[in-house]
C-alpha cells in the first residue's frame, strides 16, 4: 500500500490517518485524497464501515485513491452522480495530505500528481482536513518543496519560460519506472517549479493560474480548515484556521 519507510514515520502517518477517520460521522459525503498518509485514513474509514455499518460515500481524487477505497470497502461515487442527489454539490469533509504547510495553513501539494482533482474536491468541502507529519511544517512555502504545475504537453516550453520569469527553476518531472515524463490522470505533464521561498503565495497562485497551458498547480491558498499533525510517538496535534 505504501513505500517502505522508517517505523516512526509510519507510526505518525497511521496515527493521523486514524484520527482523521474519527471525524467521519453517519451519512457524510467525503473527499478522499491521495498519498501515503491519506491511505491510512481510507483504511481506517473502511474498517469503520465494516465494523460499525457506517453509511458514508466518498469521492476519490485519483485512480490510486479509488483503488484503495474499493480495497477497504469504502463506498465511492463521482461528482456527476453526487450532483444528481445533491444539487448544491457539497461535501461534508475532505481528507488529504500535503507536502508543505505554512503557519496560515496554506499548502503545497502535488507530489502524487493528483493536485488538480484534489483541489476540485477540496473546494467543495465544508471542512478540509489536512494530514501531515511534523516534517511538512514550514515557516514559508517553497523552502523545501517545488510547486507542481500541471501543463498541456505542447505548452511545456512556454509554461517553463513563464515560470522562470516568476523567479523559479522549472524542471519537467520524469517517471521513475518508465521512460519519459510523469503523466497525470488528465493526460497532462507535471513541471516542478522550485522557488527559494515564496513571499506571497496568493499572488503567485494567481500568476501561475493565468499562464496559458496551465491546467492547475499545487498551491492551495486559504482552503484548509484543519491540520492534523501526527507525531512520532503516535500523538496527534490539531491546528484549526
Amino acid at each position: 500500500m505504501t513505500e517502505k519507510q522508517p517505523q516512526n514515520t509510519e507510526n505518525a502517518k497511521r496515527a493521523v490517518g486514524e484520527a482523521a477517520a474519527e471525524l467521519v460521522t453517519e451519512g457524510m459525503r467525503l473527499g478522499l485524497g491521495t498519498g501515503s498518509t491519506t491511505a491510512f485514513a481510507i483504511e481506517a474509514i473502511g474498517r469503520r464501515v465494516s465494523e460499525e455499518n457506517l453509511n458514508v460515500v466518498g469521492v476519490p481524487t485519483s485512480f490510486a485513491a479509488e483503488r484503495l477505497a474499493r480495497e477497504y470497502g469504502v463506498p465511492i461515487t463521482t461528482l456527476d452522480d453526487l450532483a444528481r442527489s445533491n444539487p448544491s454539490l457539497s461535501l461534508d469533509l475532505a481528507i488529504d495530505g500535503a507536502d508543505e504547510v505554512d503557519p496560515a495553513l496554506n499548502l503545497i501539494k502535488g507530489r502524487g500528481a493528483a493536485h488538480t482533482r484534489e483541489k476540485i474536491v477540496a473546494s467543495l468541502a465544508t471542512r478540509f482536513v489536512v494530514l501531515i507529519d511534523p516534517s511538512k511544517e514550514v515557516a514559508q512555502l517553497g523552502t523545501k518543496m517545488p510547486v507542481p504545475v500541471e501543463v498541456l504537453p505542447m505548452a511545456d516550453a512556454s509554461v517553463s519560460k513563464a515560470l522562470r520569469e516568476l523567479g523559479s527553476e522549472p524542471v519537467l518531472r520524469m517517471g521513475r519506472s518508465k521512460d519519459g515524463p510523469v503523466v497525470s490522470d488528465q493526460g497532462f505533464w507535471i513541471v516542478d517549479a522550485r522557488f527559494n521561498g515564496i513571499q506571497n503565495p496568493a499572488e503567485l497562485s494567481s500568476a501561475i493560474s493565468q499562464i496559458p497551458g496551465v491546467l492547475d498547480h499545487g498551491l492551495f491558498i486559504g482552503m484548509a480548515t484543519d491540520v492534523l499533525v501526527g507525531e512520532e510517538d503516535g500523538d496527534v496535534r490539531r491546528i484549526r484556521r
